[in-house]
């Protein structure tokens, strides 16, 4: 509970709201000179597999709300896996490493054709809502877990829900991770600091525009429905993409299987992809490789 006594916002003392801007501020452009192979443009897409740990994270113990995260692993996944497959791209899935426990095949199959598996909490907990110390255990354990399951240790992270706290960037660093992928500072990567200090820490920036959930989630009872339709979600992906290829950076792209992975969105997905590819020049890489080509160019 917050200290009623505290001092409000407007009475900070300067040094107090430049300690806390600081703790993970966007550092130096690591938007790289050149793209492999003369490429114009690189596309990362990328898929948190939540599955079944947004109700387990809050209790909720529901089999219908259960059912709906389960739809991601039973058909939003395979119907990923064949689309990326058929026109022959490699992505990133994030995992929750009870989503992990829960669908092992999954990620070993995933993992065996050439995707990235990346850290997404434990049980897709809120960062900024555990008592101290917990964050630092839970994702050290979810690390360990993936690197048990996929046989592959994870070397980036994307926090649940983008919920990144006061510690996450020190437990980042104590990792010895290649990049970040949670905080949105920029459209194009770049380099985390820490209190002005550059941290070496590749932050791939999301962004909620970017993303299908904000668009097309559903929840029971909130006032949380899919008012989009996807032909105005592929729309604006559409033209993210073309503004990121006209000048020459970076579309990453976030979407969730249970999500994305039904009928009517897995279909602008496709859409989008034929779109994409209808492009010259457009280098499609996981998360790793292009945290790694941008580090490769920044020396």
């Amino acid at each position: 509970m917050a200290d009623s006594n505290a001092p409000k916002p407007w009475e900070w003392p300067e040094e107090q709201w430049r300690r806390i801007v600081g703790r993970a501020y966007g550092g130096r452009s690591l938007s790289p000179n050149g793209w492999p192979n003369g490429a114009r443009c690189c596309v990362a897409l990328s898929f948190d597999a939540d599955h079944e740990t947004i109700p387990l994270r809050d209790a909720d113990e529901s089999p219908m709300r259960i059912s709906q995260g389960q739809y991601g692993a039973r058909r939003g996944v395979p119907r990923i896996r064949a689309l990326l497959r058929q026109h022959g791209i490699r992505a990133s899935f994030f995992y929750p490493a009870v989503s992990a426990l829960l669908h092992p095949e999954e990620v070993r199959e995933v993992a065996g054709e050439g995707h990235e598996i990346g850290i997404h909490s434990w049980i897709h907990e809120a960062n900024t809502s555990l008592p101290p110390g917990v964050e630092r255990e839970l994702t050290l354990r979810a690390a360990d877990t993936l690197e048990k399951v996929s046989g592959i240790r994870p070397v980036g992270i994307r926090t649940a829900s983008w919920d990144f706290s006061a510690d996450t960037l020190d437990i980042i660093r104590e990792m010895g991770l290649l990049y970040d992928s949670s905080l949105m500072a920029d459209d194009e990567p770049y380099e985390l600091l820490a209190h002005g200090e550059p941290t070496g820490i590749i932050e791939l920036p999301p962004e909620w525009i970017r993303d299908d959930a904000p668009y097309l989630n559903m929840l029971r009872f909130s006032a949380i429905r899919p008012y989009t339709p996807p032909s105005a979600v592929e729309e604006i992906f559409r033209v993210e993409f073309d503004g990121a290829y006209a000048e020459g950076g970076t579309f990453l792209l976030t979407m969730h299987p249970h999500i994305i992975g039904h009928r009517s969105r897995i279909a602008l997905l496709r859409r989008l992809i034929e779109h994409i590819k209808g492009h010259e020049g457009v280098w499609f890489a996981t998360h790793a490789e292009l945290a790694q080509h941008c580090k490769d160019q920044a020396g």
